[in-house]
């Protein structure tokens, strides 16, 4: 076959403070037939993530290049293979994706692709808790905070796709686990259905005096394991609340990425040093070898219903802009996928 039209997603300005929908632009484009080592593929689900955020400053170097604004956005994406010229894939088969997404048919040479099973989970779950999140979940917690059975977790971001995770490993490591949200109901589905011991609604609270004040009252021997996905005032109590030896997994910051400035670090870093809590950033890139050693410890209890996840799901590609936007409103609750097609065509 020739070339085909296909809708694609492009950033029309670099977003200045909160990005809003007029920020992108919806445009018609020709995808080549696929050459030899290459595939033509079609996105069925699609992700956004509070990442892509950054590659929305150009002006910022970072761990992965900014967008263009002459090319469509990319991002993670679950995609069924049209016409392969690709050794090991053939029409029907289908894979994850880092570069499908904001899209909705693309060539590849498979370069960032692997093959995913749809008998397995539903396509979606591959975007969320058995992909990315996942991985960034089950790395920060096994290779960075080794949680101890008996000690207390403390999760910011905790309803989002990788927090839930977080605090369900948590608990599957014998961990006393308090987490952080931003709703009623989605306190009540982290004790209800991930079994988190006692939830926060962060909204309850107006400073950082008062979210220390309930975690201390939450944690009376002291935060042992603190998994980071916010920043600002959580990090505060985190801070305050912090055990002797504690550890810390930085791996990201919500409240900041759409500040136009820095904003001062926290006043009571101090506590670090006096306690001796060791704190470690990363991105999940760092732990792509262990993406097989993560399928095999998480897959199993996600078949045994150990491991529950929610989807924000939003329908078709001109929603993905919506759906992004929605991640630093608090708006989705688990991980925020867009249906681009059908699962099959």
């Amino acid at each position: 076959m020739g070339a085909r039209k296909s809708k694609a997603v492009f950033l029309k300005a670099y977003p200045a403070g909160m990005p809003a929908e007029g920020d992108f632009v919806e445009k018609e484009i020709d995808v080549p037939a696929p050459g030899p080592g290459e595939m033509l593929c079609r996105t069925v689900w699609m992700s956004v993530d509070p990442y892509m955020r950054g590659r929305m400053r150009p002006d910022v170097k970072s761990y992965i290049p900014p967008f263009s604004l002459d090319r469509p956005l990319e991002g993670g994406a679950v995609s069924e293979v049209v016409e392969s010229n690709l050794e090991g894939y053939k029409p029907g088969d289908y894979l994850v994706d880092f570069l499908g997404g904001w899209k909705e048919y693309y060539v590849t040479k498979g370069e960032r692709t692997q093959k995913v099973d749809p008998n397995l989970a539903p396509l979606s779950a591959y975007l969320g808790v058995l992909g990315m999140p996942g991985l960034t979940a089950w790395s920060g917690v096994t290779q960075i905070l080794k949680p101890k059975e008996g000690e207390t977790m403390f999760v910011s971001g905790a309803a989002g796709a990788v927090g839930s995770v977080v605090c369900q490993l948590g608990k599957a490591k014998g961990c006393r686990v308090i987490a952080s949200a931003g709703s009623k109901e989605k306190c009540d589905w982290l004790e209800k259905e991930a079994g988190v011991d006692v939830a926060l609604n962060y909204k309850d609270y107006k400073n950082a005096h008062e979210l220390t004040k309930a975690l201390a009252e939450a944690a009376p021997k002291g935060v042992n394991c603190y998994f980071e996905n916010v920043g600002g005032m959580h990090l505060e109590a985190a801070l305050n609340c912090i055990a002797l030896g504690g550890r810390m997994a930085w791996c990201g910051m919500i409240a900041q990425y759409n500040n136009k400035e820095a904003e001062p670090g926290p006043p009571n870093l101090i506590n670090v040093v006096g306690r001796g809590v060791m704190i470690r950033g990363f991105i999940v890139s760092e732990y792509m070898d262990k993406a097989m050693e993560f399928a095999m410890e998480v897959a199993p209890l996600l078949a045994q219903g150990k491991i529950k996840f929610q989807e924000s799901v939003y329908e078709g590609l001109e929603k993905a802009p919506e759906a992004f936007i929605g991640l630093f409103k608090g708006e989705n609750f688990g991980k925020a996928v867009v249906r681009v097609g059908p699962d099959r065509t």
